[in-house]
């Protein structure tokens, strides 16, 4: 989107925390949902809805998109020397088959987990690895917004493989700032979760548990 970094900062939560070799980034709670903000992208008809769930292995955030674009995050300093992998656990369970990822009018993931960096004075500065799973393309795969060159979405997942089954994915983050942004960043300011569907105008259903940084 034209504004995601911009979205993205200004629905950013200020949190804090004690540093461990494990950073969790959402409690997935009922509490915490009511108190993060949920802001409709600009230009959007909908906002995604979100609820908490749980199965046996804890609570998870379920996200519907339906001709909609709303996300959740949170401003959260992560040691990237620290704990440089974000792990990730999710599902999606209706995705956008058929749409082309790349392209303005097909930029839409069932599921994403957006990590961010302040590099300068305004949210439009900022810079962003957009880790997605996709509903068309192949794990590895990657490309600039076609909206934004300061986005890159990196494909971790792929209902090609992985349709209505949870999976665990993990990236280094400090590398991949490094790689596509040719940027050495130590400390990550920001992350955020969205399932969007508002440029395809289609519907999807995802699935987000367990998202934290780890040493390795």
């Amino acid at each position: 989107m034209k504004i995601i970094l911009k979205f993205f900062i200004c629905i950013l939560l200020t949190t804090s925390f004690s540093y461990s070799s494990e950073v969790r980034v959402f409690d997935f709670t009922e509490k915490e949902l009511s108190e993060l903000e949920v802001r409709k992208v600009r230009g959007a008809d909908n906002k995604t809805i979100y609820t908490v769930g749980s199965n046996e292995n804890g609570n998870f955030y379920k996200a519907v998109a339906d001709n909609a674009a709303s996300g959740l995050g949170k401003e959260i300093k992560i040691d990237l020397n620290k704990t440089p992998f974000i792990n990730i656990t999710w599902k999606i369970e209706k995705d956008l088959s058929g749409i082309k990822e790349n392209t303005k009018k097909g930029h839409d993931f069932a599921a994403r987990v957006f990590a961010i960096k302040k590099t300068g004075s305004t949210p439009l500065s900022n810079r962003a690895i957009n880790y997605v799973f996709s509903s068309n393309n192949e794990i590895g795969v990657n490309f600039r917004s076609p909206y934004t060159k300061k986005s890159v979405d990196n494909v971790l997942a792929t209902t090609k493989n992985n349709l209505n089954e949870w999976i665990t994915v993990k990236a280094n983050v400090k590398e991949d700032f490094k790689k596509f942004h040719g940027l050495e960043v130590n400390e990550l300011d920001g992350l955020a979760i969205m399932s969007d569907t508002d440029n395809s105008n289609m519907k999807a259903v995802a699935y987000y548990q367990n998202i934290y940084f780890s040493a390795e």
